[in-house]
């Protein structure tokens, strides 16, 4: 992810990422994106079931549950050996995770055992008894899908009447006491609608925007030409950068952020080296410990059958499976699948072309699935915006 509000306005700084590493404090969930600690955030997809027909869904959910989904007490297993490995987060995701009965119980007993847990939701079933629940089970964050106005949300969620449901959800969750956020997936469809989108968070108070680019993966992988041209997504990253600044300037506590393409960074870099030229050596510093894309490293992603992945939308690449081996050793086999999880881990010395030229690929790295679409795993980001002159060296 890359932090807008914490990069722009000078949130995040060295001192206290540094301090947090030397255990002075606890890491903050907010700081996570700049931790040194190697031990990844995990996304369960608890159930391959959900309420939605959504158009980009990268697992392609269903309205039943799928076929030999985890157990209850396999979960748990599951959740022993994440809290022995000391995850820093547990994303309980879907398909639609509140569907399925056993959710609430999976949720208390990872807290329970340490874990900091939340929750991924398409917001439509959350009434005011379900948003007191999540409160009790310990979730520390609620992040609802918003992919528009409610024409437009409605069309890519397949169900009319499903924008005002997660605003519905939104509301509820927030009265509730949970702290709670939008999620925003952007392509040529709804690109327009983004403004009025930001109007409706701070409307509503949430406490966090995160915007996803496009990963073709899953459904989505059909909405490649759905994707930006190289300008609009300058044009889409100054946008933020203006209305993150306009948030701070007025006082407007939502913290921005964009994830799935880090020549975000790469643009916020280079705009703090236009306009506060001070800051720039402590925001590259802040952008090399966050490291590009951390998929297979600190990223991880565990299927509703058990399937390990090196992140949510990587379904084609399976590491193993807790059914048959823990977690935690399957993450730590570095030399597995023909050594994957290692190369993954060491991205910049494998890229090829233009990503390998690149002088700023220790920053980012470009989207390793993307780059699979086009036939060559470490190769070019079709969805890179960034212009460095390096790659035009023969």
């Amino acid at each position: 992810m890359i932090g807008f509000t914490k990069l722009l306005c000078g949130t995040a700084t060295i001192s206290n990422v540094m301090r947090q590493h030397h255990g002075q404090s606890p890491m903050q969930a907010g700081l996570l994106q700049f931790s040194s600690d190697r031990s990844p955030v995990v996304v369960w997809n608890i159930t391959s079931q959900c309420n939605l027909k959504c158009r980009h869904c990268y697992i392609e959910a269903t309205e039943s549950a799928g076929v030999n989904e985890m157990t209850t007490e396999e979960g748990k297993a599951f959740i022993d050996n994440l809290a022995e490995t000391k995850v820093p987060v547990l994303m309980f995701s879907g398909g639609e995770p509140l569907v399925r009965p056993d959710m609430f119980e999976l949720a208390a007993y990872a807290v329970e055992k340490g874990l900091r847990i939340v929750l991924s939701t398409n917001g439509t079933l959350i009434d005011d008894f379900t948003a007191q629940l999540i409160k009790e089970a310990g979730f520390q964050y609620v992040g609802v899908s918003i992919d528009g106005c409610e024409k437009t949300h409605d069309e890519f969620r397949g169900e009319q009447g499903a924008f005002q449901a997660a605003i519905a959800g939104i509301r509820a969750a927030k009265a509730a006491g949970n702290r709670t956020g939008v999620r925003f997936t952007l392509n040529n469809i709804n690109k327009h609608d983004l403004p009025a989108v930001m109007d409706i968070i701070e409307q509503e108070k949430v406490d966090r925007f995160c915007m996803y680019h496009l990963v073709y993966a899953g459904r989505g992988s059909d909405m490649k030409n759905l994707d930006l041209s190289t300008e609009e997504k300058r044009d889409i990253c100054q946008f933020l950068i203006d209305k993150t600044l306009d948030f701070n300037r007025r006082g407007v506590e939502i913290e921005i952020l964009t994830t799935d393409n880090h020549a975000d960074g790469l643009y916020l870099l280079d705009y703090i080296q236009r306009t506060n030229p001070e800051r720039v050596d402590e925001v590259r510093q802040l952008l090399e410990m966050h490291g590009g894309c951390s998929a297979g490293d600190r990223m991880a992603d565990v299927d509703y059958l058990g399937n390990v992945h090196p992140c949510q939308f990587w379904s084609d690449l399976t590491l193993g499976n807790v059914r048959e081996r823990k977690f935690s050793e399957i993450w730590n086999d570095l030399e597995a699948n023909g050594g994957i999880l290692r190369r993954l881990r060491t991205k910049p010395e494998q890229l090829n072309n233009q990503c390998g030229k690149c002088t700023q690929n220790q920053l980012c790295g470009g989207c390793r699935i993307r780059a699979a679409v086009d036939g060559d795993i470490w190769g070019d980001d079709p969805a890179c915006f960034w212009q460095d002159p390096a790659k035009d060296v023969k």
